[in-house]
């Protein structure tokens, strides 16, 4: 059976709206992406690690309860769980804060063997971390080899923008192992100065050919070989932003995989086809700035799948 698998960091978000705090959740941009995929009955297992504390093992118990597999989560004992404070502005967008007191790859997370037809989600910091580059590395590029669909997020924040000449190789490395690249805007002004799709996506096309773009207030560009085309957002009044993104990546993997489609199929699809794809992303995105939630609620999975899951 196919499978599904998300790599990055764990953390705890708590949300403060107004110097007040609103609400405590598992977060990373993975995690917010498989938990979502896990609510909508998709086979998802993340890749990652968090400590052997009291905020793991609530993490454990969520992941587990949201149907993802932890099978490749490693619990490490020499530090506490990273806690992200989020802080929310006039428009509900976050200004991150993180507290972490220990360093990916000191023990070893196990790695799963990503076979051919099989979807691998990375991105964001966790992609480009020194600390586990190496085997990161060997996961994805394997993945690839295997005839794996590898989708890259870059997710790269403005906080690391002293950083940039030394992660843009890791980056751009990242997006060559890669079958389609999505990012917003603001992505990929951060770390090629592009100030539109088509800019975004004659950079992007040198090292991976499939390209979503997305704008906040616009709308999503798809570029690739054979399609060009822009896709609307829906207009709501957001809660919150946290996990937009993700869940924009949680409901296209979900559309894709619903469709079976390979990764040989996704460079051939028009315009039909990426509507769909596009539709269903959108719709995750929407459902979870509704809310302090990072991921779609319960009531949209179950309102999905009561009208789709005949087809997973």
């Amino acid at each position: 059976m196919r499978k599904i698998y998300g790599i990055g960091e764990t953390v705890f978000d708590i949300i403060f709206k107004d110097g007040s705090p609103q609400a405590g959740k598992a977060g990373g941009s993975m995690l917010n992406s498989v938990v979502s995929m896990g609510r909508a009955g998709l086979p998802v297992s993340f890749i990652s690690e968090f400590a052997v504390d009291k905020i793991g093992d609530l993490i454990d118990m969520f992941l587990l309860e949201n149907g993802v597999n932890t099978s490749y989560i490693n619990r490490y004992s020499d530090g506490n769980t990273t806690l992200a404070l989020a802080f929310l502005d006039e428009n509900n967008d976050a200004l991150y804060t993180f507290y972490k007191n220990h360093h990916p790859g000191k023990t070893g997370t196990e790695y799963p063997v990503v076979e051919n037809g099989d979807i691998l989600l990375c991105g964001s910091f966790y992609s480009v971390w020194s600390e586990i580059r190496d085997r990161f590395r060997q996961l994805v590029a394997g993945a690839r080899d295997k005839g794996a669909l590898v989708i890259y997020d870059p997710n790269f924040r403005e906080s690391h923008l002293n950083d940039l000449d030394a992660l843009k190789p890791l980056i751009i490395e990242n997006m060559k192992m890669a079958g389609l690249v999505r990012g917003s805007d603001t992505d990929f002004r951060n770390i090629f100065g592009a100030g539109s799709a088509d800019e975004a996506y004659s950079i992007v096309k040198n090292y991976c050919p499939l390209l979503v773009y997305s704008v906040s207030t616009e709308g999503v560009y798809v570029r690739t070989p054979v399609f060009s085309g822009k896709f609307p957002l829906r207009k709501i009044i957001p809660v919150s932003t946290i996990g937009a993104g993700d869940n924009f990546n949680a409901g296209m993997i979900t559309s894709i995989y619903k469709n079976k489609i390979t990764s040989e199929q996704l460079g051939n699809l028009k315009e039909k086809e990426w509507s769909e794809i596009i539709s269903l992303a959108v719709g995750f995105a929407t459902d979870v700035c509704l809310s302090y939630d990072n991921y779609i609620s319960r009531a949209f999975a179950s309102r999905y799948f009561s009208a789709s899951s005949d087809h997973i």
